[in-house]
């Protein structure tokens, strides 16, 4: 039995298999962590190659929480597959997911929402774009990774998104990345391996 479960969620018009080189590098970095990247259930607006966790055509500030809460059954439907078929079902607190942009958005909406409440969320350029429900998973640990000079989701996102998660109880890490837009880079995937070291084998050496 594996030691924990990564979910990795992609960004908006991308698939799962854009995460492959870094589930490679984990698989060899953290071999008894399970990992999962799946596919987000809806076909991309703009390209019928990519997928969407919800359309973001047409979104606004005043549309994008609905959005997102419709999007919710078909997101979890995705989560739960994710976690029966690696055998979590009753280890949630053994379950990290990763988000970045979009996969961000939805991660942290399932933490604050109460529904998923797993181990910890790792959100790459992302926002807290929904409304903190009043059951929040507090006791899921977050780590909001953003570069500074992001010109798709401005840096200014995370500072907020951290505000309003340690407003309502949550233990929240902010870490802003010098000149960095709207990607991932090998800094910011090292600082996320090491936060689901701490949380899911703290034990281990840091290599």
């Amino acid at each position: 039995m594996s030691a924990g479960l990564v979910i990795f969620l992609h960004g908006v018009g991308s698939r799962g298999a854009s995460f492959a080189p870094l589930l490679a590098q984990w698989g060899t970095d953290l071999p008894t962590i399970a990992l999962a990247a799946p596919d987000a259930p809806f076909t991309f607006d703009l390209a019928p190659d990519g997928r969407q966790w919800f359309s973001i055509k047409g979104v606004t500030e005043a549309n994008r929480t609905e959005r997102i809460v419709a999007a919710r059954q078909a997101f979890d439907d995705t989560l739960q597959s994710c976690i029966s078929e690696a055998g979590f079902e009753n280890r949630l607190d053994r379950v990290v997911l990763v988000g970045f942009s979009q996969g961000s958005i939805m991660a942290l909406d399932a933490a604050v929402s109460g529904r998923w409440p797993v181990a910890g969320v790792a959100a790459f350029s992302g926002r807290l774009a929904s409304p903190p429900s009043h059951a929040p998973s507090t006791g899921t640990r977050i780590l909001l990774i953003h570069g500074d000079a992001d010109p798709i989701m401005p840096v200014r996102e995370a500072h907020k998104a951290a505000r309003t998660l340690t407003t309502i109880g949550m233990t929240v890490t902010c870490d802003i990345l010098p000149g960095v837009g709207h990607t991932l880079t090998a800094s910011g995937v090292t600082r996320a391996r090491e936060f689901i070291r701490t949380l899911l084998l703290p034990g281990s050496l840091v290599s």
